[in-house]
């Protein structure tokens, strides 16, 4: 275990989640294991992870017959199941939240998919899940949508733990800190506690190269004198965009305003790196981890990463390393007519289509189950 390359990476401020729950992993004892060995300090969830984990295993069927025996939609039935789950998980990390001070040991659980353009429907259904699950180490999940940053707001300042998901510009990630950061003011402006509240701002990477380099691949076949600088910039664009994130993120978290609520207990909001599988098989499986280690920072990975970086990782501090061609990549980016805001627009929309589609095959997949346990 000395050489668990996970291990490291404490040591040098950022913390290890994994993107990934199922029963059968909590019925082993594998996610504990997963604790014990590797540092696996927080469990992150989304629609895609629970079709996966209820759909394609037995492992809910008795609960699912218990559920439709007693007349239960498939909507009550997914949310039953995945509640216990993450109260199950939260219980596991608890320890871990208390030495920790609630500065780690989170699991989250997002709020539907189909929420994500409804600001009413999201701050009704975040009160909902978070007095559900009344765990003090969950965060719900809030994808980062215009809409979302009022929801943002006003749950912060309701003192319920916030995981921006869907990030993919700088722009709006600085418009989900402020918001944040606004919610703490009102909340401290009505006399209430700021401690404990938590809040991880997820930046989704693979995805940026998955739409970007097909975009350089296009101008490279055009040729021209700037065919050398748009080669350079194939499989860069996610990890300059995380590494100018946290830029932003020192800057706003190193101001008078964030300190005056410091003294009232507040923690920042920390940066997330999520989507962090390499979806290109010509790179690196450990390229999104490698680069992106940093105080203060969390990398959420499934679970074939986490294992290949036990296996081969070589952990360092790079986050800050070569932050200066990191802009030079960016403004290169501008300058052969790829406009990266508009880039992260489409994959908000499509990340928000990604998770619709497996939430919704997976309420088809229960009501299917909930019918075949009605016959039986």
């Amino acid at each position: 275990m000395k050489d668990n390359a996970l291990l490291k990476l404490e040591g040098f401020g950022q913390s290890i989640w994994l993107d990934f729950i199922s029963r059968g992993m909590l019925n082993s004892g594998e996610l504990l294991r997963l604790i014990n060995e590797d540092g696996v300090s927080g469990v992150t969830s989304n629609p895609a992870i629970f079709e996966k984990a209820i759909a394609e295993s037995n492992d809910y069927d008795d609960a699912i017959h218990s559920l439709a025996s007693e007349g239960k939609s498939a909507g009550v039935i997914y949310e039953e199941l995945a509640v216990a789950d993450i109260r199950r998980s939260a219980d596991l990390f608890r320890p871990l939240y208390d030495r920790m001070e609630g500065r780690d040991g989170f699991v989250s659980l997002e709020v539907s998919p189909h929420l994500a353009r409804d600001i009413a429907g999201t701050i009704l259904e975040a009160r909902h899940l978070w007095a559900r699950l009344d765990r003090p180490n969950v965060l719900i999940k809030v994808p980062g949508t215009l809409e979302g940053l009022t929801a943002i707001r006003q749950l912060i300042s309701e003192g319920i733990n916030v995981n921006v998901t869907l990030l993919f510009g700088l722009p709006r990630y600085q418009a989900v800190a402020e918001a944040y950061l606004a919610g703490l003011e009102e909340r401290a402006a009505s006399g209430l506690p700021l401690e404990r509240i938590s809040s991880v701002a997820s930046f989704f990477l693979s995805r940026i190269d998955v739409l970007v380099d097909p975009l350089l691949e296009k101008k490279l076949l055009k040729g021209g004198p700037l065919t050398d600088r748009v080669a350079m910039l194939r499989g860069t664009v996610a990890i300059a965009s995380a590494k100018e994130a946290y830029q932003l993120y020192k800057k706003i978290y190193d101001t008078d305003r964030f300190h005056k609520l410091t003294v009232r207990g507040a923690m920042p909001q920390r940066v997330l790196w999520a989507s962090t599988s390499s979806k290109n098989p010509a790179y690196s499986d450990v390229k999104y981890m490698e680069v992106l280690i940093g105080p203060n920072t969390v990398n959420t990975v499934p679970l074939e990463t986490l294992t290949a970086y036990r296996d081969h990782g070589n952990p360092a501090l790079r986050l800050e390393i070569n932050l200066e061609e990191t802009k030079q990549m960016l403004k290169q980016l501008k300058e052969i007519d790829i406009d990266l805001d508009r880039v992260t627009m489409q994959l908000e929309n499509e990340g928000i289509e990604k998770f619709v589609k497996p939430f919704d095959k997976l309420m088809e997949k229960l009501e299917q189950k909930k019918n075949t346990a009605a016959q039986a």
